[in-house]
């Protein structure tokens, strides 16, 4: 839920946090003198320290001299005590069995003590004083050039008598994620975001820029400074009277705050983290014997672009890891990890002991590779041991075979969710509301109305899983579940049936009215904040975002009406289809503020539009393409078209792509595509490898509602769409596969073994946990169930892969066994080949390089599905083009007949085809 209105008008309860307007802090600055600052031109950059700290204040590359990672342009306004920057440190320490004492550089500043510098250390103090009169150690800092880098670099010494333990020590991190007042070109042009490898010795921080472009910044560890944990700055506001680890600048919906580079963090683990999951790494802590130093740095580098970041690394001798599909595995799935490290692998670990299996499997140009199988359910991190005796983390999630997970997932929401209320006073019955795994038992009423109201992302979230489940996998019993749902409360109710209006829905069917309804609201729960939307509020139907939810209902239900016997009997499929239509046309009469954006799950209304065609429904389909042209020409004319509600969002961006490629806008399909990857990383983790950044919606849809970086919320699924069809149309460029695929699978950790799908991860090292309620799962669930493939890939370094299946060798050729949860769309990138099926299932897909030959093998036919329906595309120009003979073509599909036991279709490449 994001309705930036009512959060601009009402600057109250949890989300007065969000918004600092930056005329304010301008107006602020004008009355502080300027910092002083001396400046430098080191490697490939041009820096500046202040002069009073010598903390960082500027870094552009030497490229863009007018581009800052850093916070320089708001240096004034954050001079003083309590803003962390780049070169602070937090220390937190004990002597013996003594208590922790914390220690920040940054809280009440006092004169650092610079100190000579020679050869290629250009800057030096002795940062002793400004950590306080009790600090028990000793502290230098010192700023070195370093070839076309630039390195920070502290000692740390214990000049006493006893042994020092340092249980927690942070850099700050601090990076320009500010986009408080900003337009949508000043955020993509000047902000940056900042993603953690939280992988020990081979950690590292990639700072990527809003627009996608680079250079990007990569922040490495020198030895002894291990990536051990990313800990977030607390906003002081918000944070314990005695807490120093803290930043003045609100954090918020415009300011996602800054973290440390933790290197040691037991003193964490064994306070503020005690009660939280399994941190990604072992905590550890340093012990300072007397008269004992610990050297920690930082070296600062430039990557040319984003997708040379592992060049990059490799270049500068850190280890790599390139996990293929990526770090989901599903137990029957065998996947690849391949390693480039200048170090060989001494020995390896897993925990839990045995969750995974690691093989050696034979070497690809460089790199060291091992077939990863996953023998648990749950996290599991991998250690690698190198012979010098630095250490790397691989953080993988285990789960059950795909298909057994979504057939979890449709199981637990048409059962446990399933709400059949028949007196409820709301009219919500029959439906599929939210769910807290905490209480196990469905949210009847939250203050936030919409959660509890099967509207807006945070309410339709569970039911629009549930819906989307059926696309490739449907269930008699679940599909007769959701005719209920869609004919009783959808049409009618949530949206309205006929009039003016028709089509048109509503942002909640809960909502705030004690008069109304005495007695049914919890008085434990605070009802005064805008969120408690009125009757009226919630009738609203200006909201553009709540009309993808039921054009996905009605879309999905058109799909197995259409292509399947028997499984939909409440309607015909052209029932659906015009009512699916009727919602999209509703959207741009009655909600057009938002529909200039692009919308959560967008894609459906180009799948709307194609499905009109198909059915030569000529006038629908004309009137829609008019609509969504001027839409898609909007955009077109904007610098960056990826509005929201929000100031800057991450979900508008895969309806954007979708439509600018349907109406060939390839200029700006490529835009969208690279401001997606300045967002989505490929990083060694299951956490954060294709995670679409997202770090408020848990104030809207979560149980824990905090600022907090999300791990797969819903747009890493959705954010996956456009990188799939951006790779299928660009096969050599397997970067936008490995960030697609984390981003796919990165949703499917988010269903327990249950069935139950949470919002989301929470990141925060205090918590570690998913989220209790489902929440808006159900939107990231739409991009994975649109989306799943298995994918064919012949790469030039890591050879012959699969993503989503598994691959075995004959003598002629490859055979790849579908793996992924659709089993309905298959790419042989090879061939620019896209295969896919509204009815049947792939078994297998015979592939022979030699001669481009493709064979299926089709599943058997069952009750609903007599017949298989294929379509065959080449991606690219000038691949081939195959064809069936002799088969049936309808709607543009081929119609193939199905047997009681697997049916062989062998594909040809067209005659005419050049």
């Amino acid at each position: 839920m994001k309705d930036w209105r009512h959060v601009s008008r009402r600057l109250a309860g949890m989300l007065a946090m969000s918004i600092i307007p930056l005329a304010m802090a301008s107006a602020a600055a004008t009355s502080i003198a300027p910092v002083k600052m001396e400046t430098f031109h080191i490697g490939a950059f041009n820096l500046a320290l202040r002069a009073d700290t010598q903390t960082l204040a500027r870094l552009s590359p030497q490229t863009e001299p007018s581009f800052d990672f850093t916070l320089g342009q708001r240096l004034a306004e954050r001079q003083g005590d309590g803003y962390v920057q780049i070169g602070d440190i937090h220390i937190r320490l004990r002597t013996g069995s003594g208590p922790w004492r914390d220690f920040a550089s940054d809280h009440a500043r006092r004169p650092i003590t610079p100190l000579t510098t020679d050869g290629n250390t250009f800057a030096a103090a002795d940062m002793t004083a400004t950590l306080g009169q009790d600090f028990p150690l000793k502290l230098t800092r010192s700023w070195v050039k370093d070839g076309d880098g630039v390195v920070m670099r502290f000692v740390l010494s214990n000049p006493g008598n006893e042994s020092i333990d340092v249980g927690a020590l942070g850099l700050p991190m601090v990076f320009d994620n500010i986009l408080t007042g900003c337009s949508l070109e000043q955020a993509h042009t000047q902000a940056s975001f900042a993603d953690p490898y939280i992988g020990e010795d081979a950690g590292y921080v990639q700072v990527t820029r809003l627009n996608g472009n680079g250079p990007a910044l990569l922040v490495l560890p020198e030895a002894g400074t291990p990536l051990e944990a990313w800990n977030p700055i607390a906003d002081t506001r918000h944070a314990k009277p005695d807490d120093l680890f803290t930043d003045r600048g609100p954090r918020g919906q415009t300011a996602e705050g800054f973290y440390d580079w933790t290197v040691a963090s037991r003193g964490f683990a064994e306070q503020e983290w005690a009660h939280a999951g399994e941190p990604w790494n072992v905590p550890t802590s340093i012990v300072l014997k007397p008269g004992q130093t610990r050297t920690l740095a930082l070296r600062f580098v430039l990557s040319p672009s984003i997708r040379a970041i592992e060049s990059t690394l490799i270049r500068y001798q850190r280890p790599v890891a390139v996990g293929i599909p990526g770090y989901v595995i599903p137990t029957d799935l065998t996947a690849s990890l391949f390693l480039h490290s200048p170090q060989p692998v001494a020995h390896i670990d897993v925990q839990p002991k045995d969750a995974l299996e690691l093989m050696p499997a034979p070497p690809q140009h460089g790199w060291t590779r091992y077939t990863v199988r996953a023998k648990g359910w749950g996290r599991a991190r991998v250690t690698l041991h190198y012979q010098d005796g630095s250490v790397q983390t691989v953080s993988y999630f285990m789960t059950k075979p795909l298909q057994q997970a979504v057939a979890d997932l449709g199981h637990f929401a048409t059962t446990r969710e399933w709400f059949d209320d028949p007196n409820d006073p709301f009219h919500r019955a029959p439906a599929i509301l939210t769910f807290d795994r905490e209480a196990n038992a469905i949210v009847t009423q939250e203050p936030r109305v919409w959660i509890a109201g099967m509207s807006d992302e945070g309410g339709a979230g569970s039911w629009v899983a549930a819906m989307m489940k059926q696309l490739d996998n449907p269930d008699p019993l679940e599909v007769a579940k959701l005719e209920r749902l869609m004919d009783e409360t959808v049409v009618g109710t949530l949206q309205v049936a006929t009039g003016a209006h028709a089509g048109a829905v509503r942002k909640s069917l809960f909502y705030y009215d004690p008069a109304a309804h005495p007695g049914y609201y919890d008085p434990q729960r605070d009802w005064s904040t805008w969120t408690s939307w009125s009757k009226q509020d919630a009738d609203d139907l200006g909201r553009s975002y709540n009309y993808p939810h039921v054009a996905i209902g009605h879309w999905v239900m058109y799909r197995l009406a259409r292509n399947h016997v028997g499984l939909v009997t409440r309607h015909d499929w052209r029932w659906y289809l015009d009512h699916a239509y009727q919602t999209a046309v509703a959207m741009m009469r009655d909600a057009p503020h938002y529909a200039q954006f692009g919308q959560m799950e967008g894609e459906v209304f180009v799948e709307i539009l194609k499905d009109l065609q198909r059915e030569h429904l000529d006038a629908e389909a004309a009137n829609l393409t008019q609509l969504m042209k001027a839409r898609a020409d909007h955009w077109r004319t904007l610098a960056y078209p990826f509005g929201s509600e929000m100031p800057w969002d991450s979900t508008g961006q895969p309806e954007v792509y979708a439509w600018m490629r349907y109406f060939g806008y390839q200029t700006q399909a490529a835009q969208t595509r690279e401001v997606i990857l300045g967002y989505d990383p490929a990083l060694p983790s299951w956490g954060y490898n294709g995670n679409a950044r997202r770090y408020w919606d848990f104030l809207y849809a979560g149980k824990l509602a905090r600022i907090e970086r999300q791990i797969h919320h819903y747009g890493s699924a959705l954010n996956a769409v456009p990188l799939f069809d951006a790779y299928r149309a660009n096969p050599s460029d397997l970067y936008l596969l490995r960030v697609a695929y984390g981003g796919l699978l990165g949703g499917i950790a988010n269903i327990d073994r249950d069935g139950f799908a949470a919002a989301a991860f929470h990141s925060d090292p205090d918590a570690m946990r998913f989220d209790a309620y489902s929440g808006d799962y159900g939107m990231g669930f739409f991009g994975h169930a649109y989306a799943s493939a298995t994918y064919l890939v012949d790469d030039p370094t890591f050879g012959w892969l699969s993503f989503g299946g598994n691959l075995t060798q004959s003598a002629d050729g490859w055979r790849l066994t579908p793996r992924d949860s659709a089993r309905t769309r298959v790419f042989i990138a090879p061939a620019s080949a896209w295969l896919t099926l509204s009815a049947g299932k792939f078994e297998s897909v015979d592939y022979q390089p030699g001669h481009g030959d493709i064979v299926l093998h089709l599943g058997p036919a069952d009750a609903h599905t007599p017949v298989a329906r294929l379509s065959v595309e080449a991606t690219t120009a000038g691949a081939p083009h195959y064809q069936l003979q002799g088969v049936p073509i309808e709607r543009g599909q081929y119609v193939i007949a199905l047997q009681a036991h697997p049916t062989i279709v062998h594909l040809t490449v067209a005659s005419h085809w050049r």
